[in-house]
């Protein structure tokens, strides 16, 4: 049976690889396969093997078919093109815990009544309402989960940034059931109506409540205050991003959730309370026996902290086990663990299709898998230190390849750090943060702990080798090294050393790197901002960062995944063309966790980003890496000298070349920095490809410029439906006229372009990595 529900896992797995929903006409095949698994048995004795396969495969399509029609039903309940970007008023219940910084509050919003005549929008939308002004710390706070309210939304379609290697917005939103972004109108009035009375808000409101009197009241400014709140009602949004850092270095951030461990021993120290009561009370055991009492009791535990988590996929997991452990005790029967983990997964996958989007769907069911493949035939034999170790050095080498092809990088101190965490934070921690949201001064000593051991995770993170970064590895490697997993953990096959070799493709990928004489840019889709990865034979030089994303930025989420994966460990360059967030957000992210030999910039002398050794970007700078020519073609050296100067004319603009083709890149250069080029670097700007000044703006690209630029391709990064209109409809036409072609990151995603003497290869993510629920643009 284990393995059909494997495979029906694999359906519903292979559905969402899909470019486009499949027609319903292909069902027909389902009764075909039914049919012929059955035929063998009454005319023909076919062998045994072929006929599991027929039922694996039968199983197979049965996942895909219940996936497909899942999908089909949350597809529809998408917004209507019509209705993009107009007023509408709404009326539903705060679904959830909202989020806040220092903007505003974002929240998911379940839609009871569209009160705009002739509209409709999707059941379940995520808004934003932007703070009456802006606060350096955090946004007032204005709603609360459960709540009624009416608003007037502008909506559009679920649309993220597209990258390789980098963060799935569109793909998180549809596993939320989110059809629909937008934001509140500050011009209209919000009316909060009522409280929600269904069970399921009510208990949002109580997470709501509880996470208020952790945050605000008891640990109000204390450091641990955001772990606390993570760890008692799921809610990991209130820890500093600088902590998360710590925790991937360490391979604890499994912790910091409410995981199937903390469930696990929560529900055993509650089951194992009720025993030691329920036997002292002998009326008790007349009516019930205590072994049954304290596994209902644990059972119970384990629910309700699940539901207190939000019901995510690892506490999901967990209860789906238990439940069937329970069962099987009650029954008499003792459930095979591997049987339980499988029925788990299956019993997930029938809730929830997109659960094998997450990331944590994988290495919680992968971690769990290694521990019982280990354990196998120890229980009993080996000593309790020698079971831990070995179960840290098997999550550890069993969770690498996943890691690896997500992330791009593993802990190397994770098995040290998890052997000296996990007993603290889920035998000390979790237990007294549970208990602290009824007697409060618990949480106090529960915060207090957590203190030390992020004290010595911080001391542990410290190490250079702490974590280790590669390139992104292919998947014939992944699946080769998750055979020598297999081979290398199992007791009792012989020569299990050998299953290491086979981690040999992933540890050492093969790195592709342009040839001398040309080079590659990679304009990175980091929304309205710019960031390029420029690669030669030889060196790397990345030209700008990305905005600031909230509490966030583009150097973290976009940047620097993408330099690890491609195995780059340093960059040779770095240039900050001007004062702009939209251009430096990331910076500060990249100078702290990559190398950098350089920095070039035009920001003032006393930017916080320049306290390192630096470069003035100055007009006639130029230097050659691998046969390919760097030229810096504005500021000229006087603009710094001019105190009214915008800080956009004062951006570095550099201008790269190999022997036939060439790309100009301007950052936000405006009408006096390309006047000012066409006077006095004329005979250079000619290019192969430009990359629109100031995202498309009207204030660039002038046509004195664009007229002696004539470029063959012309690319547009800037933001999907930004603010500001860019690309301006003016600059377009100015560039359709001269017959450029056009590429833009809020449409195509990721660009990478490659400069050859054959000419320019242009590809896009969008284009190459291509879901179902990604929007035509």
């Amino acid at each position: 049976m284990r393995r059909y529900l494997v495979a029906f896992a694999a359906g519903v797995w292979l559905l969402q690889q899909q470019p486009e929903l499949p027609d319903a006409r292909w069902l027909w095949m389902l009764p075909l396969l039914i049919t012929a698994f059955f035929l063998p048995r009454s005319k023909v004795k076919w062998r045994q093997w072929l006929s599991m396969s027929l039922l694996a495969l039968i199983c197979v399509t049965l996942g895909f078919a219940w996936a497909a029609w899942r999908a089909q039903l949350r597809m529809a309940d998408s917004l209507p093109a019509g209705w993009q970007g107009i007023d509408v008023r709404v009326e539903g219940v705060v679904a959830g815990l909202p989020d806040r910084d220092a903007f505003g509050e974002r929240f998911d919003f379940r839609v009871e009544r569209v009160l705009t005549p002739g509209e409709r929008v999707p059941s379940r939308v995520r808004l934003s309402w932007p703070a009456p002004e802006w606060n350096s710390t955090v946004a007032p706070q204005r709603l609360k989960a459960g709540e009624r309210w009416q608003f007037t939304v502008r909506l559009k379609p679920p649309h993220g940034t597209a990258n390789p290697d980098g963060f799935d917005y569109e793909a998180w939103l549809l596993t939320r059931h989110i059809r629909a972004t937008g934001y509140v109108r500050e011009q209209v009035q919000a009316r909060r109506i009522e409280d929600s009375t269904q069970p399921l808000d009510r208990l949002q409101a109580l997470r709501d409540r509880l996470r208020q009197g952790i945050g605000n009241n008891t640990l109000n400014g204390h450091p641990q205050a955001g772990v606390i709140i993570a760890l008692a009602v799921g809610d990991q949004g209130s820890i500093p991003h600088g902590n998360w850092r710590v925790y991937n270095r360490t391979g604890t951030n499994h912790l910091m959730s409410i995981s199937g461990l903390h469930i696990t021993l929560f529900a055993v120290l509650m089951g194992s309370m009720v025993y030691a009561i329920w036997r002292s009370v002998p009326a008790l055991v007349l009516r019930l026996p205590a072994r049954r009492a304290a596994l209902l009791a644990g059972w119970l535990a384990a629910l309700a902290y699940t539901l207190l988590a939000g019901f995510q996929i690892p506490a999901q997991r967990t209860l789906f086990m238990l439940t069937v452990i329970v069962v099987g005790l009650g029954l008499r029967r003792e459930p095979r663990p591997f049987s339980l983990l499988i029925l788990a997964l299956f019993v997930v996958l029938l809730i929830d299709p997109w659960a094998v989007l997450a990331p944590g769907f994988w290495l919680s069911f992968g971690a769990v898998a290694a521990m019982m493949w280990a354990g196998q035939g120890l229980i009993g034999r080996s000593g309790k230190i020698v079971s831990w170790t070995r179960a840290q050095v098997a999550v550890t080498l069993a969770l690498a390849p996943a890691l690896l092809l997500l992330f791009h990088q593993i802990s190397l101190i994770s098995p040290l750090a998890n052997a000296l965490a996990i007993p603290v934070v889920s035998w000390g921690v979790v237990p007294l943060a549970l208990a602290g949201m009824v007697i409060s001064p618990l949480l106090h000593l529960a915060a207090g702990l957590m203190q030390g051991v992020e004290a010595a995770l911080q001391w542990l993170s410290a190490f250079s080798w702490a974590s280790w970064s590669l390139p992104s590895p292919a998947f014939s490697a992944v699946l080769l090294s998750l055979a020598g997993i297999i081979w290398l953990l199992a007791p009792g096959l012989p020569a299990r050393w050998l299953g290491g070799f086979m981690f040999l493709p992933l540890l050492f990928p093969p790195v592709a790197v342009p040839r001398p004489g040309t080079f590659e840019a990679e304009v990175l889709d980091v929304g309205q901002g710019t960031a390029v990865l420029i690669r030669t034979a030889g060196h790397t030089l990345l030209y700008d960062t990305g905005p600031k994303l909230g509490d966030s930025d583009a150097g973290q989420q976009i940047v620097l995944p993408r330099l690890r994966a491609l195995g780059i460990s340093k960059l040779d360059g770095l240039i900050l063309t001007h004062d702009d967030l939209d251009h430096t957000g990331g910076a500060a992210s990249v100078l702290r966790d990559m190398e950098t030999g350089w920095l070039m910039s035009s920001l003032p002398a006393e930017h916080p980003l320049l306290d390192r050794p630096s470069l003035r970007c100055v007009r006639g700078q130029h230097w050659q890496w691998d046969g390919v020519m760097f030229e810096i073609l504005n500021p000229p050296g006087y603009a710094y000298e001019q105190p009214t100067r915008k800080d956009n004319d004062k951006s570095c603009v550099l201008k790269i070349s190999q022997a036939k083709h060439s790309l100009l890149l301007t950052a936000d250069a405006e009408r006096i920095g390309e006047l000012e080029m066409t006077e006095r670097v004329a005979e250079e700007l000619s290019s192969t490809v430009l990359m629109a000044g100031h995202h498309g703006s009207r204030t660039s690209s002038i046509d004195e410029f664009v007229n002696l630029v004539k470029p063959e391709y012309v690319i547009y990064s800037n933001g999907w439906k930004n603010r500001f209109g860019h690309p301006h409809p003016d600059v377009m036409a100015r560039f359709r006229e001269l017959g450029s072609n056009p590429h833009r990151t809020d449409y195509q995603g990721w660009i990478k372009l490659v400069f050859s003497n054959e000419g320019v290869s242009i590809e896009h993510w969008r284009d190459r990595h291509v879901r179902y629920w990604q929007k035509a643009l």
